[in-house]
Formats: structure tokens, C-alpha cells, sequence
């Protein structure tokens, strides 16, 4: 019997696709990350019960850090992007989290609004002291809560010739994987995925294309990403995603957002290169709700698949839509910008070494 609904929520489920692919199938992904680092500072005394911890979130961060909060006994606020929707918002308020939205800025720009979000974070936190700032984008406590996740995959599927595949972030999902993958095998691929448009894996030249794949890129550095972590890096549009959540839902029943459309075309486009190779996993973060009139409008013939493939490129410079796919290899990579991390009068000792 699970303790709380949080709980609950922050265990996957891994599901066989057939062909020898396999979705991790998160209902609030982020609530895998949230719960685990919220326990591990409360038990190492960094954080007590009662105390308001406080973060930026596109959506599902957000979400986990109001439902983790109500079932331990702490306080939220979340400095939201634009796209968090009114469902996201609903649930906040009867969680009884507070919250500030961030107005658009008018261009859909990933640096703009995370920009403003982490600026409005350190005012707060120069008002309320006594308030914790969860970090989402530096801190690699959130890497805690995939040992047990990636503990259930090499269970489940063995560590020889493994695939993942899943958003990069801010690195505590892809990056928190193959560091606990890696710790029992290094046969393990990890596959990241990025939108045009993000810093972390140096698309912020590519012009969006209309929409924010929310929570899988980035406008500023995060600096719990491994850069080191990734043998292969994807960048998907909208269209190649939202493709994908349609063919997902089609061909399988999974109903899941844009991130995991992205994972999915990927995924089928691995297969499709080595059809005898090992399991592929790849990460579905949320389920596909918010997307509904964007991706799978419910009037009109079903959509048919376009069969998008990738460019592959060997420079960054070669990038372009729809979809670019790069050997990364492991190598590392320097994101510079001039917002550097909050950093606390006393900062706690991290509770994992991931570089």
C-alpha cells in the first residue's frame, strides 16, 4: 500500500511495445524527482516540515513540487511559465500551493521566460529567507529518485546492449539514468532529446517553430546536466513530435505529451536501424491533455504518419528542421550565460557526485 498519492505517482510504469521497444510511462514525471530529493533533504536536516520551498516550472515541476509538498508537510510556490494551463493551475491551488505566471513575452522564447522565472526566484528569495530554492535546474539531488527507476529496467531488461532514450531537461531523468545504469553497466546508450531552440546542446541559433516542446530544453545553462552522459543528441520540431504523439496513441493506446512523441519517433527510428539489436526504453514524462487541441484534434480524418527521419549531422552548425541527429559521444560541453545559480549563505553538500 502506497503512503501517499504522491508516492504512488512517482513509480513508472514499464510497458512492452512489442519489436523490442519500451516506454517508461510516468503519469507527473517529475513527482519520480521531486519526492525522492524533498525526503533526502528533510532526512539530512536541510529542509523542515512547515517550510515554503520554491522553484520556476513550464508545468510538471511545478505540479510535483505542490503535490510532494502537501504530502510531506512543507509549503510551494511556483514561479510558472506561460504554459501552464489552467488544469495545472487548478490543481496548484487546491493543493494549496501559490504561484506567480510569468506574462508572455510575445515570442515564445525559451531564454526569456526562464530568464525572468529564476530572476523572480532569487527576489523572492532575497524577501523570504527563510524559504528553499529547490534548484530544479542545478541541483542534482533530483537525480535520487531514478535509481530505483533505472534499478527496475536493468531488472526487468538486463544491461546488455540498452537503449534510453528521453529528454534531456535539466538532466535529472536522462542524466540521472545512465548515472545509475552506467553504475552497473556500461553497455547503455543514452539517447537525448532536445527542442531547436534550447542552450543546453547548442540550438538556441535555430528559430522555434511556434511552440515549446515545455520542460525538455533549456533557455539558460543547467548545470546538473552531464553533457558526458550522452552518446547521441536528437532535435525535433513541433510537427516531428506531435507526429509522433498521434502515431503513439494510434499504434499503441499511449496517450502522452510531446516529449514523449519525440521519444517515441526516435525510438521507432532506432529499431528501424538495427531491427535484431537490444531493448530500447524511452521516457514518456506526462500524459497528452494539455496538448489536445495542438496535437490530436478531435474533428477530422485521423492524421497519417509523414515518416519524418533525421539529418544526420557532424557539426552543430550543419543543424536544421525538422529533425537533426548528432553522435555526441560522450563529450562534454560548456553552456555560458550570465545567470549564474543561486547559492545559499550555507550550502548544503550535495547528496550524490555526478561529474
Amino acid at each position: 500500500m502506497y503512503k501517499s498519492f504522491a508516492e504512488k505517482l512517482s513509480e513508472p510504469d514499464l510497458i512492452d511495445l512489442g519489436d523490442g521497444v519500451f516506454v517508461l510511462r510516468f503519469e507527473v514525471m517529475k513527482v519520480t524527482s521531486v519526492y525522492a530529493a524533498v525526503k533526502d533533504l528533510l532526512d539530512r536536516g536541510v529542509i523542515h516540515p512547515g517550510q515554503t520551498l520554491v522553484d520556476s516550472s513550464s508545468g510538471i515541476y511545478g505540479h510535483a513540487l505542490a503535490l510532494v509538498c502537501r504530502a510531506l508537510g512543507l509549503k510551494a510556490h511556483v514561479f510558472a511559465s506561460v504554459a501552464v494551463d489552467a488544469a495545472i493551475r487548478t490543481q496548484l491551488k487546491y493543493l494549496g500551493a501559490t504561484y506567480t505566471q510569468v506574462p508572455s513575452s510575445g515570442d515564445d522564447g525559451l531564454q526569456h521566460d526562464q530568464e525572468t522565472r529564476v530572476r523572480l526566484v532569487h527576489a523572492y528569495m532575497a524577501e523570504h529567507p527563510d524559504a528553499y530554492w529547490m534548484q530544479q535546474y542545478h541541483d542534482d539531488v533530483h537525480y535520487v529518485g531514478y535509481r530505483s527507476v533505472a534499478e527496475t529496467v536493468l531488472k526487468e531488461l538486463g544491461g546488455s546492449d540498452l537503449t534510453v532514450v528521453g529528454g534531456v531537461g535539466t538532466g535529472a531523468s536522462t542524466s540521472a539514468m545512465s548515472h545509475y545504469l552506467r553504475a552497473a553497466t556500461d553497455d547503455v546508450r543514452i539517447v537525448g532529446i532536445q527542442p531547436f531552440g534550447s542552450r543546453s546542446f547548442g540550438s538556441e541559433a535555430i528559430p522555434l517553430d511556434g511552440f515549446i516542446i515545455a520542460g525538455i530544453g533549456s533557455g539558460i545553462r543547467f548545470d546538473n546536466i552531464d553533457h558526458r552522459a550522452y552518446d547521441y543528441i536528437h532535435w525535433l520540431n513541433f510537427d516531428v513530435a506531435a507526429a509522433g504523439c498521434r502515431h503513439l496513441l494510434q499504434h499503441t493506446g499511449v496517450f502522452a505529451g510531446l516529449s514523449s512523441g519525440a521519444g517515441w519517433q526516435v525510438a521507432r527510428h532506432l529499431r528501424g536501424l538495427a531491427p535484431q539489436g537490444g531493448p530500447i526504453v524511452f521516457m514518456a514524462a506526462d500524459p497528452g491533455h494539455r496538448y489536445v487541441e495542438r496535437v490530436f484534434p478531435p474533428d477530422g480524418p485521423v492524421e497519417q504518419d509523414p515518416q519524418y527521419t533525421p539529418h544526420l549531422i557532424t557539426d552543430l552548425a550543419d543543424m536544421t528542421g525538422p529533425w537533426s541527429a548528432m553522435h555526441w559521444a560522450r563529450r562534454s560541453y560548456s553552456v555560458q550565460d550570465g545567470l549564474p545559480p543561486y547559492e545559499p549563505a550555507v550550502r548544503p553538500e550535495p547528496a550524490l557526485s555526478v561529474r
